[in-house]
C-alpha cells in the first residue's frame, strides 16, 4: 500500500504561505514532509517551518535517507501526504533509491551565481537540468505551477526553448 504521495514540489522557500493554503486544499493532504539534509539539521528553519505550515496539517523536516526509511515501513500508509524538496537533485536521489514518483511540481528555484532565469520564479543550472532531464527519463510528469489554479507547464519542453538541452 505505502504512503500515498498526493503532491511532490520542489520549491526552495519550502513552506510558505500560498503552497501551505492552496496546495493543502487541493490535494486534500495531511502532512508535509520537507527532504532536505541541510534544514534537518538547522533547528531554527525547522522552528520557522513548523509556524508556516497550516494548523489541520502536521509538518516534519527530515533527511532523504529518513524519507526512504518511512518509505518503506507501514508507519505512513495511505496517509496523505505532500513531499517538499529545495532541489531536483535530492528528487532524482531518492527516486533512484527506490520512491515511486509520477509528477513532480516546480514552484520555484531562487536565481543566483551561476544560474539562468527559466521564468520569472525558476533558475537553473546545468546540475539541475541533468537531474530534470533524468527524472523525465524514468518518465516522471515535470509540471511547473506555483498555484494549482496556474496553467501546467512542461518542464522539459521549457528547457528546450531556453536551449539549456
Amino acid at each position: 500500500m505505502g504512503m500515498d504521495i498526493r503532491l511532490t514540489r520542489i520549491d526552495d522557500r519550502l513552506i510558505h504561505g500560498q503552497v501551505a493554503t492552496a496546495w493543502s486544499k487541493t490535494t486534500g493532504i495531511e502532512r508535509i514532509l520537507v527532504v532536505s539534509d541541510e534544514v534537518a539539521h538547522d533547528e531554527l528553519r525547522k522552528f520557522l517551518l513548523k509556524q508556516a505550515t497550516p494548523p489541520s496539517i502536521k509538518s516534519h523536516v527530515i533527511t532523504k535517507q529518513q524519507l526512504l526509511e518511512v518509505y518503506r515501513n507501514q508507519l505512513f500508509d495511505g496517509m496523505k501526504i505532500m513531499l517538499l524538496f529545495a532541489s531536483p537533485k535530492d528528487v532524482l536521489e531518492v527516486v533512484e533509491a527506490g520512491v515511486d514518483l509520477k509528477a513532480v511540481n516546480i514552484g520555484g528555484m531562487r536565481f543566483c551565481e551561476g544560474k539562468k532565469m527559466v521564468t520569472n520564479f525558476i533558475s537553473m543550472n546545468n546540475e539541475d537540468v541533468q537531474s530534470f532531464v533524468k527524472l523525465a527519463d524514468l518518465g516522471i510528469e515535470l509540471e511547473i505551477r506555483q498555484v494549482p489554479t496556474d496553467r501546467k507547464t512542461d518542464l522539459i519542453q521549457l528547457i528546450k526553448k531556453e536551449k539549456m538541452l
